[in-house]
């Protein structure tokens, strides 16, 4: 590859939106990243024209591909639920959850937990104010979407329930 190419392949990757793009040929690997700053665009190219370069990338790719083989097989297989069956509970205002009266306490729904109309799920503290958030259905929370002690913003999704 020639420098106009080098140019030319540049120019176009530009032109196209590529954030990133790597090519390897005749011995010579060229990666192109772009990044953005504040208001800066940075972009870095790289040309690598070591056999050695390459064959450490190979064996690198190697070790990487087993490695997500290891971490694939071992992965746990979530049961699928119905979304029609899901209702999201979301927080009606700002503050910080949480998810039982006190730190001593456990938590008032875990996953798993079966849950009735009016049970407290969690408590938001809005403005030194103590707000119980109580559940709207019967059935059994499948996803908490916050941690204990987080700030949560209106609207913001806090659980997940599969209504009977």
């Amino acid at each position: 590859m020639d420098y106009k190419s080098i140019q030319q392949l540049i120019k176009t990757a530009g032109e196209e939106g590529l954030t990133f793009l790597e090519i390897e040929t005749e011995g010579i690997r060229i990666t192109m990243k772009k990044g953005s700053g504040n208001d800066e665009t940075e972009s870095s190219v790289s040309i690598t024209d070591s056999m050695e370069d390459i064959e450490d990338t190979k064996e690198e790719n190697t070790i990487a591909e087993k490695h997500s083989k290891i971490v694939n097989d071992n992965e746990t297989v979530k049961p699928t639920v119905d979304e029609k069956d899901i209702k999201i509970v979301k927080s009606p205002i700002v503050g910080s959850f949480y998810a039982s009266g006190d730190p001593k306490e456990p938590a008032f729904v875990e996953i798993g937990g079966k849950v009735k109309k009016g049970d407290t799920l969690c408590i938001i503290e809005a403005m030194k104010l103590m707000n119980e958030i109580q559940s709207e259905f019967d059935g059994e929370v499948v996803e908490i979407s916050v941690e204990n002690e987080q700030m949560v913003e209106y609207g913001q999704n806090l659980f997940k329930i599969k209504v009977k």
